[in-house]
């Protein structure tokens, strides 16, 4: 049977002949913004699952009657329940702009480095664009 010690080394004698690269440690890695979109887009579709499932929840409150929509009623007019939808306008819009640039992938286009870069730019840029501009909506300016 093999020991501790004789798997020890027969790694030791293994690894000293491979000449591995080590991965790039996040202090020296140099973050693109495809990566940073790619992080983003996932983190939103997350948010995005619960906040569709709170809106059903809510939903499913209004038909029950008056009396359970005011505790929601009562959060959506706090400056936090506003600060949340003007959040979740702008995950939306992210994910919908994002979601965009995918499907030109899909169909062949953007893929050369500074039309994917530009197009994230676009994505992120419009996804507050459409935030502000569905808050402005909301408040009855336009």
């Amino acid at each position: 049977m093999l020991n501790e010690k004789t798997l020890v080394l027969v790694y030791n004698l293994i690894m000293q002949y491979k000449n591995n690269p080590l991965s790039p440690h996040l202090q020296i890695y140099k973050w693109q913004i495809s990566s940073l979109l790619s992080i983003a887009h996932r983190i939103v579709g997350v948010i995005n699952i619960i906040a569709i499932t709170a809106i059903c929840i809510w939903s499913l409150l209004l038909l029950l009657g008056t009396e359970n929509y005011q505790p929601i009623n009562y959060f959506l007019n706090t400056f936090f329940g506003k600060f949340l939808a003007v959040s979740l306008c702008w995950t939306f819009s992210f994910h919908i702009l994002n979601e965009l640039r995918h499907l030109m992938w899909d169909l062949g286009y953007g893929f050369d480095l500074k039309v994917s870069k530009i197009t994230g730019v676009l994505a992120l840029i419009g996804s507050f664009v459409f935030a502000i501009l569905f808050y402005l909506i909301g408040k009855n300016i336009f």
